[in-house]
């Protein structure tokens, strides 16, 4: 590990980072704060591999800010990481954010998983029968104090259409019916969608 400045040109976001870089208040505030202090923390990064580019594994509403800032080099940390283990990072540097979308939960949960998966670890969350390893589902709760059946609630609204999504987001769409909506095809689904917009989901 050590720690550099580097160009915001050779910076890519994570490839399928389960959480929002949104233009809101907030962005608009750490916009002000880099203008007038600089970043104050440096990014999360790992090298790319057979490139001279790297890939944000912390810092992405920082660098976005940065960028519309027009400042063209940040100081980084540079850890030279797998991918799976940058997945993991990715998921557990952010997991603490005071403001997380259930949408970027579940694909948060989910991308931790399939890492871990690759890793050799336990992803059995459907069988019943007690075992001594530790499931993967335990591994990934265990940061925010979620049980294995939460985690597998949020994972499973993956499989919701992005307008449903988007209601889950919103306050108006509950975990529960979400995951049971998840279990529907696409066109079952656009069809409850067309019932939320007739009548008040909530």
């Amino acid at each position: 590990m050590k720690q550099t400045n580097i160009a915001v040109s050779k910076l890519r976001p994570f490839e399928n980072n389960p959480y929002q870089v949104r233009d809101d208040e907030e962005m608009n505030t750490l916009i002000e704060s880099i203008q007038t202090q600089g970043i104050l923390s440096p990014l999360i990064v790992r090298p790319i591999e057979n490139t001279e580019e790297y890939e944000v594994i912390s810092g992405h509403r920082r660098l976005h800010a940065a960028q519309k800032a027009g400042i063209t080099e940040v100081p980084a940390l540079i850890y030279a990481l797998d991918r799976d283990s940058a997945a993991i990072a990715v998921v557990d540097s952010n997991l603490h954010r005071e403001h997380i979308l259930p949408s970027e939960k579940a694909f948060a949960y989910k991308l931790k998983m399939e890492a871990l998966s690759h890793q050799g670890k336990r992803t059995d969350l459907t069988s019943t029968q007690p075992v001594a390893k530790l499931r993967t589902g335990d591994i990934v709760g265990e940061t925010l104090n979620e049980s294995r059946e939460t985690v597998r609630r949020f994972i499973r609204l993956t499989h919701l259409i992005p307008e449903l999504l988007d209601l889950m987001d919103e306050g108006k769409i509950a975990l529960m019916v979400g995951e049971a909506l998840s279990y529907l095809g696409d066109k079952e689904q656009y069809a409850v969608l067309e019932q939320c917009e007739v009548n008040d989901c909530t």
